[in-house]
C-alpha cells in the first residue's frame, strides 16, 4: 500500500483527535445524569444497528459475484432493494406511527436478520427475497429509530438542545467509528480467517440480535397519532397535507432527497473514478478513510450544534456548496490531466487529488446527518414523523434506481456533474429555508381525524 494512503488517513485521524480533545465548555452541553444514561443507551443500540448494516455493505456485490451472477443480474438485485425500500418500506415505516416506534425498531432487526440468512442461498429468487427484506429494513433504520428517539426525548422532558448532542454522537460513532471497525472486522473474517464472503452477514445478524435484545429489555413504546379511526391511507393523506401546508417541511424533504441521492450515487462512482484504468487501490482502506472523514464532519457538527450561532439553517448552505465543489474535482482533473492508457499500477496523480476531494465530500456527509436530524426534529410534526420521513425517501429511491439502471449509459464526469448540480440546488433551497425559518406555516397541520373532511383539499 502506498504511503499516500497512510498519510491521508493519519492526517485525518490527528485532526479528529485534536478536535475532540480541544473541546471547551462552549463546545459542550451541560446535561443531567438521567439524560446521559438515556443517550448512552440509545448510542449502544444505534451503534449495534449500524454495525449490522456496515458489515454487509462492502460484501454484497462480492457475494453475488462469487455465486456466479452477471453484472446485469446483480444490478437487478440492487434495484430490487431500493424499489422495495420505496414501496414496502414506506408502508411498513408508516405503520410505526400507528403501531409504535419500538415495535418498528424490533421489526427492523427481525427483517434484516432474515435478509442476512438468505445470503447463504445461491438461488436467485431467494437472494431477491433477501434484497426486498433488506430494502424494508433500510427504510425502518432511517426513520423509526430517529422517530423513537425524538418522541422519547420529549416525553422525558429533556431540553431540546440536548437532542443535537445525541444526533452528533450517533453519527460520530454509528456512521464513523463503527463503520471503520466493521470494515476492518469484515476484512478479518473474510480474508484473515478465510470464512468466506457470507461470514460478515452472519456477524451482522449476531449484532442485530444483540441490539434487539437491548431494545426489548430497556426501551419503552411511543407512538405518533394512535387514534383508532386512522387507517394507512388516511396517514398517507395526512402526511401529504402536512408537507403541502408547510413550506419548511417540503423544502426539507427536497434538500434531503437531493443530498442523499448524490451521496448514494457517489457510492457507485468513487471506485471507477479512482481506478479508471484498473489501478490497484485498497478499497477497504479507502472506505475506512472516508469514514474517518465523516467522523471529522460529525465532530464539527457537534461543536456547531452546541452553540446558538451560527444556526444550522445558515451553515448548511456552505456545507452544500463545499460538497458540490468537491464532486467537481473529477471533471476538473479530466480536463487538466490527459487520461492515461496504461492499465494497472498504483493510483494516479489525478486520483490522489480526487481522493482528497472525496474526503472533503465525506466530511460534508458527516456534517449533514446530525444537522438534518436536528432540522427534522424541529419541523416535522410528531403525529406523522415516520410517515413523512419515509415520504422523503420516495424520490430518493426513484433517483437511485434510475442511476443504477443507467450507470453505464453516461460518462462518469456527467454523473459527477449531475450530482454537483443537485448539491448546488440543495444549497439554494437551504437558503430559502433559512429565510422562512421564522415564518408561520400557511395552514395549521392537525391530524386528519380532527379535520372536517369536507374541507380537506385532498378529500376527492
Amino acid at each position: 500500500m502506498e504511503v499516500f494512503y497512510y498519510v491521508v488517513f493519519g492526517v485525518l485521524g490527528i485532526v479528529v483527535a485534536a478536535l475532540e480533545l480541544s473541546k471547551n465548555n462552549k463546545d459542550r452541553i451541560n446535561t443531567s445524569s438521567a439524560f446521559t444514561s438515556f443517550k448512552n443507551n440509545y448510542l449502544v443500540v444505534y451503534s449495534l444497528m449500524m454495525a449490522g448494516d456496515w458489515l454487509q455493505g462492502p460484501y454484497v456485490y462480492y457475494l453475488y459475484s462469487t455465486y456466479g451472477f452477471s453484472k446485469g443480474d446483480i444490478g437487478q438485485l440492487f434495484i430490487a432493494g431500493f424499489g422495495s425500500s420505496m414501496l414496502f418500506g414506506t408502508i411498513v415505516g408508516s405503520l410505526a406511527d400507528k403501531q409504535g416506534r419500538k415495535r418498528a425498531c424490533v421489526t427492523y432487526c427481525i427483517t434484516y436478520i432474515l435478509s442476512c440468512i438468505t445470503k447463504h442461498s445461491p438461488q436467485y429468487k431467494v437472494l431477491m427475497v433477501g434484497r426486498v427484506l433488506g430494502g424494508i429494513a433500510t427504510s425502518l433504520l432511517f426513520s423509526s429509530f430517529e422517530s423513537w428517539l425524538v418522541a422519547e426525548h420529549n416525553k422525558r422532558g429533556f431540553e431540546q438542545q440536548w437532542l443535537s448532542l445525541t444526533f452528533s454522537k450517533a453519527v460520530f460513532f454509528g456512521n464513523g467509528l463503527v463503520a471503520i471497525i466493521a470494515g476492518l472486522f469484515g476484512n478479518l473474517l473474510v480474508h484473515s480467517f478465510s470464512l468466506g464472503p457470507v461470514a460478515p452477514f452472519d456477524a451482522a445478524a449476531c449484532f442485530l440480535a444483540i441490539g434487539m435484545a437491548v431494545i426489548l429489555s430497556s426501551w419503552s413504546e411511543n407512538y405518533g397519532d394512535p387514534s383508532d379511526n386512522k387507517d394507512l391511507i388516511t396517514q398517507f393523506r395526512g402526511a401529504a397535507v402536512a408537507i403541502a401546508s408547510d413550506e419548511k417541511i417540503a423544502l426539507l424533504g427536497a434538500i434531503q432527497s437531493l443530498f442523499e441521492g448524490s451521496m448514494y450515487t457517489f457510492v457507485f462512482l468513487w471506485t471507477p473514478a479512482l481506478s479508471p484504468n484498473d489501478e490497484e487501490i485498497p478499497h477497504g482502506f479507502i472506505f475506512a478513510t472516508f469514514m474517518l472523514a465523516s467522523m471529522l464532519g460529525s465532530s464539527l457538527a457537534s461543536r456547531l450544534l452546541s452553540r446558538s450561532s451560527p444556526k444550522v439553517e445558515s451553515y448548511m448552505q456552505i456545507v452544500f456548496l463545499v460538497s458540490a465543489a468537491s464532486l467537481l474535482l473529477p471533471i476538473i482533473m479530466a480536463s487538466l490531466v490527459a487520461p492515461s492508457k496504461v492499465k494497472g499500477g498504483g493510483i494516479s496523480f489525478s486520483g490522489c487529488f480526487q481522493l482528497l476531494g472525496f474526503c472533503i465530500f465525506e466530511a460534508c456527509v458527516g456534517l449533514f446527518w446530525p444537522s438534518i436530524m436536528k432540522m427534522r426534529s424541529q419541523y416535522i410534526p410528531e403525529e406523522a414523523r415516520s410517515t413523512i420521513m419515509n415520504f422523503f425517501r420516495i424520490p430518493l429511491n426513484i433517483f437511485v434506481c434510475v442511476v443504477l439502471y443507467n450507470v453505464n449509459a453516461f460518462p462518469i464526469t456527467v454523473m459527477f456533474g449531475m450530482c454537483s448540480i443537485f448539491l448546488f440546488v440543495a444549497s439554494l433551497l437551504q437558503r430559502r429555508l433559512m429565510m422562512i425559518v421564522d415564518k408561520p406555516k400557511t395552514n395549521d397541520w392537525t391530524p386528519l381525524n380532527e379535520r372536517n373532511t369536507e374541507d380537506d383539499p385532498l378529500n376527492v
